[in-house]
C-alpha cells in the first residue's frame, strides 16, 4: 500500500527509477500544483507496515534540500494514503 500511495501522492513528479524489490523510488524534478518551487525526491520504503519508521522521504528544491517539515509532511500524506488504500481494499 504504500508503494502504491507514494506514486500516488507524488503524481506531480516524474518516474526516474523504481525498484519494488530494495523499495526505492527516485523521482525527477516538478512543481507540486499550485506551487512555484521544484522538487525531486527519493523515497525509501523499508517495511510494508503502515508505520513512520517503515517509509523515509528525501525531498529536494534546486537549491538545496527541502525542510524536514516538508519532508515529515510528504511522508505523512503517503501514509495516509496507503492506509486509505488498505481500508478500501479490505471493504472489497
Amino acid at each position: 500500500y504504500i508503494w502504491s500511495a507514494a506514486l500516488e501522492t507524488l503524481n506531480f513528479l516524474p518516474i526516474e527509477a523504481a525498484d519494488p524489490f530494495t523499495g526505492v523510488l527516485v523521482l525527477g524534478w516538478g512543481r507540486a500544483p499550485g506551487s512555484n518551487t521544484q522538487f525531486r525526491a527519493t523515497v525509501l520504503i523499508q517495511d510494508p507496515a503502515l508505520e513512520a519508521s517503515s517509509l523515509k522521504v528525501a525531498m529536494q528544491k534546486r537549491n538545496g534540500p527541502a525542510s524536514v517539515e516538508t519532508n515529515k509532511r510528504i511522508e505523512d500524506a503517503i501514509l495516509t494514503r496507503a492506509r486509505q488504500l488498505r481500508i478500501a481494499a479490505l471493504k472489497r
